[in-house]
């Protein structure tokens, strides 16, 4: 009986540390973990607690009328970002004339943003303020928003040089109808700030930007219906709008919900030039304004479909401007 048992000790047990030696040697060349990125520090962040994007809430975009019914409302603070030329030519009555280069030092340092119930930005049509609007709420400020078609909805003047002399249907007869998909999930662009913490990484992504001419950001539609091939084109619009007629190669993505990690975003391409299209561009620059900050290489079709397919929105009633919407409001000179 010992000698069995003594036996079969003897096979057992080299058998045992012959297998758990092949396990220990399997654990010691498994794959090491894959670090985490900038990048996807920063979308983690971004998700919790600024995807104001991503929500039913976006744009941040405020009618002419409601500006000026609040003018004496001293929880009401309107900043206007156009150049000092155009600001000295006629601004609304109390606003504060501000670069956008000095944006966020103004927020930090000249005001108390908590104080006010809305900030507003104030631009020429209403595009550049709403990217960085875009950006100042990605920053935490949730209270700014952007007014409406700039001061082209305030005073005929203003729409004369800006939303009047770019609504064209120089393209109507070039959009498509058939639909085309997006592409597999990819990787997201590398940040290479230096920084490891979200909101480090964060600040200096937005002082990058706050430091960039918008007109960076900005594409033609001349130049994308040209070279639909050299972008890769989002037509941020409802399926319904989509399928009435869009760039050609262009992709739709649902509004409000689409640019995810958990939807679509992840389909962007991250080494290639992306246009984003909607209806005016300042829908569409607050999503600009948020795939900038993660990297992208992201640019607003300036004036949205207005400047290509005017008359069809105009038709219809899809976000066309028009002289309707400019007010004879007074201005400061």
């Amino acid at each position: 009986m010992k000698k069995r048992i003594l036996y079969l000790l003897a096979f057992v047990l080299p058998l045992s540390f012959a297998l758990s030696g092949f396990s220990i040697a399997k654990d010691n060349n498994s794959e090491p973990p894959v670090s985490t990125g900038e990048t996807e520090i920063l979308l983690e962040f971004l998700e919790g607690n600024r995807n104001f994007v991503n929500t039913d809430a976006a744009p941040a975009i405020v009618p002419a009328d409601e500006v000026k019914k609040n003018l004496k409302n001293e929880k009401y603070h309107i900043i206007d970002i156009r150049s000092d030329s155009w600001f000295e030519y006629g601004h609304i009555k109390n606003a504060s004339n501000v670069k956008s280069t000095d944006l966020l030092t103004y927020f930090e340092n000249s005001i108390t943003p908590a104080d006010f119930d809305k900030i507003v930005l104030v631009c020429y049509s209403g595009q550049s303020a709403a990217y960085f609007s875009s950006l100042l709420r990605i920053a935490g400020y949730d209270n700014v928003y952007s007014m409406n078609w700039g001061m082209s909805s305030w005073r005929v003047d203003f729409a004369e040089n800006s939303w009047l002399k770019n609504t064209k249907d120089d393209f109507a007869d070039k959009v498509v109808t058939a639909g085309n998909e997006k592409g597999p999930k990819g990787n997201l662009p590398a940040l290479s700030t230096g920084k490891t913490e979200a909101e480090a990484i964060l600040r200096a992504r937005l002082e990058e930007l706050f430091a960039t001419p918008y007109k960076e950001s900005i594409a033609k539609s001349s130049d994308v219906f040209a070279n639909p091939d050299s972008y890769y084109i989002v037509d941020y619009n409802r399926l319904d709008r989509y399928e009435k007629g869009h760039i050609p190669n262009a992709v739709q993505y649902q509004p409000n919900e689409s640019l995810t990690s958990s939807a679509d975003l992840m389909t962007l391409p991250a080494d290639k030039k992306i246009v984003v299209n909607g209806t005016t561009g300042q829908e569409t620059a607050y999503v600009v304004a948020y795939l900038d900050v993660l990297g992208y290489d992201a640019s607003n079709i300036a004036y949205g479909a207005n400047s290509y397919m005017h008359k069809t929105l105009k038709d219809n009633g899809w976000g066309a401007f028009t002289k309707k919407e400019v007010n004879m409001y007074p201005v400061v000179e």
